[in-house]
């Protein structure tokens, strides 16, 4: 069950809060990474997936119920996209029980969530997932570039390619770590709404559009 805070967080973040989307990237951003990392081993592929994570939050945000419990629902996210660095690497997923205890995992990911169609997901399926992320960022890359707006171009690259933090990227270009966090917020979102608009069939994202059933 949702608590009053995770409502009030995502009550913020629908109203276009930057300092809410901030709050929920210290409040998640740390603990996801753990739980991805400790199963991919590799720290670039497991920053790739927490950030696919958020986005893929944004993306089902009109879908979701605010009774469901936000962290479960984070996990559940974070797990589909586990699954599928793993199946793109041509490797399996598997989950220990040690791994379950390390960081809930079976308590954290929400049954509720119907995994066949994702398991199912065929390799054309997951290439228009792709394409539709890629199109999107090169879509907000070249609003951007035509704006001249080269600073948001620039902490996009240092967030999402280099994966660096918040704190990191504002000392490196010397601008306000807010600024840098209203940034990426209002990309992710744009990013999101592409992918909505983008008009594709339900099952190219299952455990989103399943998410608010």
């Amino acid at each position: 069950m949702s608590s009053e805070s995770d409502r009030l967080l995502i009550q913020g973040i629908r109203a276009g809060d930057p300092a809410a989307w901030e709050q929920l990237i210290a409040r998640f951003e740390g603990r996801l990474l753990a739980f991805v990392r400790h199963r991919l081993h590799d720290r670039d592929m497991s920053e790739d997936v927490v950030q696919e994570t958020f986005v893929g939050f944004l993306t089902s945000l009109p879908n979701f119920d605010d009774r469901r419990e936000l962290q479960t629902y984070l996990f559940t996210i974070a797990s589909y996209k586990i699954t599928d660095q793993l199946r793109r690497k041509g490797r399996r997923p598997q989950f220990s029980d040690s791994d379950a205890g390390d960081e809930a995992l079976r308590s954290k990911i929400d049954t509720n969530l119907k995994t066949a169609s994702s398991a199912a997901r065929n390799s054309e399926q997951r290439q228009l997932e792709h394409t539709a992320v890629a199109r999107s960022v090169g879509a907000l890359i070249h609003q951007w570039q035509t704006a001249g707006d080269y600073l948001r171009i620039k902490v996009m690259e240092l967030l999402l390619v280099r994966g660096m933090a918040n704190r990191d990227v504002a000392k490196l270009l010397k601008i306000g770590e807010q600024q840098v966090a209203n940034i990426r917020f209002a990309a992710m979102k744009k990013i999101a709404d592409h992918i909505r608009a983008a008009g594709l069939p339900a099952d190219i994202f299952p455990e989103l559009s399943e998410a608010g059933a």
